[in-house]
């Protein structure tokens, strides 16, 4: 699957690739690096991602996909139900950098590779993967973003979480190259494709949303 997934979507990982390469030579291994404001709102986005993983004491594999330089996996790092991290990322600098945090990680849970070699884990999350989009038309995002959400369903066992920009953002912060999506329409999407059980969480505070779908 994930050979067709990048055919089809190759342009738009093309531009994805050269504004990564791009936000990480100007700001370096940052939170504006991958494109985020502030440490802050990345953390509480990540948070909210996490919230797909079980409570009870179970050992769990998860793919970051989209992982930017990693930063997930210093909230994970000490979950000791986590037996592999598996970062994911189409742009190469990004990698790279992963490669040098790697070099500070002694833990054999984590690794690093091109989207192109992803293999399957109990939970996928993917942050930040849909709000930029550039010039592309609607219609095009929109099908890019149903892909990448059954590529999320294909290499996840028991469940994937993701997050969009909303389209309840305020008018006058609205900007052309940005995708918000309707929070309702990816929530019934994921309703009646890949799970019963769908959480919509919209209450953390940021202009965005996250949605949790479980499989079990």
């Amino acid at each position: 699957m994930i050979n067709g997934y990048l055919r089809r979507n190759h342009l738009i990982i093309q531009r994805a690739e050269t504004f990564n390469n791009e936000q990480i030579a100007r700001h370096s291994v940052s939170p504006q690096g991958v494109g985020w404001n502030s440490t802050e709102s990345q953390s509480v986005r990540h948070e909210q991602l996490l919230r797909i993983l079980p409570t009870c004491d179970s050992s769990i594999s998860i793919n970051d996909v989209g992982c930017g330089y990693g930063a997930l996996w210093r909230m994970l790092s000490g979950n000791k139900n986590i037996i592999q991290y598996s970062g994911y990322d189409v742009s190469k600098n990004m990698l790279i950098a992963t490669g040098l945090e790697r070099q500070n990680i002694e833990d054999s849970r984590v690794g690093f590779c091109h989207l192109a070699d992803i293999k399957t884990a109990d939970y996928s999350v993917a942050s930040g993967v849909f709000g930029l989009r550039f010039d592309f038309d609607l219609s095009d995002w929109h099908r890019y973003i149903l892909d990448t959400l059954d590529l999320l369903n294909q290499y996840s066992r028991l469940g994937f979480s993701f997050n969009m920009l909303t389209s309840y953002s305020d008018p006058d912060q609205l900007k052309s190259e940005l995708y918000y999506a309707d929070p309702c329409v990816y929530f019934d999407i994921c309703k009646r494709k890949y799970s019963r059980n769908v959480a919509l969480l919209h209450d953390y505070g940021l202009y965005d949303f996250t949605i949790l779908v479980r499989k079990t």
